[in-house]
This record gives structure tokens, sequence and C-alpha cells, in this order.
């Protein structure tokens, strides 16, 4: 017979624009995400999260999520792009190009300007569009987190 466990803490964040997001806390520590910047030229792929999600509702952000237990972080991205935007990509050999860390998850961000595929809304649970975007599109865009704006001008500036 197993013994019950009371259901993990919930805290509430806010993130980017004022976005409100609830995640669950327990022992395991920080949320671990992974997260990619599509480059192809001078403009950048985002994904629209739809306006029903729980968390980061109705924000453009990168794609990506969760690295599942026991799952490297690398293996995570590939698997991610795959799942969201039905392209492939190699691992990543270099490290991320920025991290974002909280309290309550750590996010490593990596540049993929390599893939397979065409990229389409293969998650459309998630994201109600995806799209791709210049610098002078940016300023315009409601982002997931703030630092998302100076980061995505940089990588289309190089």
């Amino acid at each position: 017979m197993g013994v019950a466990k009371s259901p993990p803490a919930v805290r509430q964040i806010r993130m980017g624009q004022n976005v409100p997001m609830t995640i669950s806390a327990d022992d395991s520590g920080p949320v671990r995400i992974v997260t990619a910047v599509l480059r192809d030229g001078d403009r950048v792929l985002l994904c629209h999260r739809s306006a029903g999600r729980r968390w980061y509702p109705d924000v453009w952000d990168l794609p990506g999520g969760h690295v599942e237990e026991g799952e490297d972080p690398k293996e995570s991205l590939v698997r991610e792009l795959r799942e969201e935007l039905g392209v492939t990509a190699s691992e990543p050999s270099s490290p991320p190009m920025h991290e974002i860390r909280t309290a309550t998850f750590d996010m490593q961000i990596w540049l993929i300007d390599r893939w397979t595929g065409t990229p389409v809304n293969a998650a459309p649970d998630e994201h109600d569009a995806v799209a791709w975007f210049e610098t002078s599109d940016l300023d315009s865009l409601r982002l997931a987190h703030e630092s998302y704006l100076s980061m995505l001008t940089a990588v289309l500036v190089t």
C-alpha cells in the first residue's frame, strides 16, 4: 500500500510584460526548459502561445519545452523542435547562447540556423500560430520574456 502524497505547492510569478505564470513548486528544484532561436538569414521564428494556455498565454515565445527526466538538454531541444515545428535539427555542439535563471525555472536558449524540413505549427494545442519576424517587427510584439527583444535583435545583427 502506497503512502498518499500531498499535491505540490503552487506559486505564481510574473514574467515579461507582467504575464502571470503558475508553476508547481516541489523539492526537485527549478523546472529545466530548453528553447531555440531559429534564424533564417535576417529573420527569426517565433510561436504564438494560444490565449487559453495556462502559462504565458497570448504571447510570442521561442519554440521549446521542458527537459524530461533523464534527458540531456540538447536531446530535449531536438525533440521539442520536432514535436512543435516538425523540423529536424542536430544536437547543438556549442553551449547555449543565453540562459535565464529564476527561482522557479532555468531556461537554456540555443541559436539554431540549420535544420531540415519546413517549420509548421505541429503543436496547435500549444500555439495558434508560428511566424517569421525581422528586427523591425519585434518591437510591436508581446514577447514572453523581457530579455527576448534585445537577444533577438542582437542575433539578427550578427
